[in-house]
């Protein structure tokens, strides 16, 4: 798909960058203080959390770190393939309180894998925050530590998400028609 065909489809605003910029404010507050005098790690899913993370990131008042895991799981068309996750293998994770940022839960299976991931390797505490929780599209029971918005059945793009790579740049989440 081009950014053309993008552009020809009608884009319903669902949240606005107002309220996104007013959860994120109160989200990172509540980490500050949850996270205050600990060593901070903020692990962002690549690619659709790089605008929430930096947006939440920024927020927080705790000196902390920031990294990133990538995931891949559809090898062919929407066929799910085995999930193939990417980070750095020479980070120790058992010295960090971990906040794993994630774009969207949808299915459940890429975040509950990720958090299984970490878990194992013994974090001091491993926290886990998505900006949109698509309940309708789980597929595995799992539920992120908190969720700052849900969403219903609808494609959405912006703020990071994407149709195709495009749209991510759109600061606010809208449901494509």
């Amino acid at each position: 798909m081009n950014e053309q065909k993008l552009s020809d489809k009608k884009i319903d605003v669902l949240i606005s960058a107002e309220d996104i910029e007013k959860k994120i404010s109160e989200c990172g507050k509540r980490l500050s203080e949850k996270y205050s005098g600990k060593p901070l790690l903020f692990i962002g899913m690549l690619k659709g959390s790089f605008i929430f993370l930096a947006d939440l990131a920024r927020q927080v008042t705790v000196p902390s770190r920031i990294e990133f895991i990538k995931t891949r799981s559809y090898r062919s068309g929407k066929v799910r393939g085995e999930l193939e996750i990417n980070y750095d293998r020479n980070l120790n994770f058992s010295d960090y309180d971990i906040v794993v940022v994630e774009d969207i839960v949808d299915s459940g299976h890429t975040l509950k894998a990720v958090a299984k991931l970490i878990g194992e390797k013994s974090p001091r505490s491993l926290y886990v925050i998505a900006l949109l929780n698509k309940p309708s599209g789980r597929e595995v029971e799992y539920t992120p530590d908190e969720c700052l918005f849900e969403v219903g059945d609808e494609f959405v793009v912006g703020y990071g998400l994407d149709m195709d790579e495009f749209g991510r740049n759109l600061p606010f989440i809208g449901a494509i028609h």
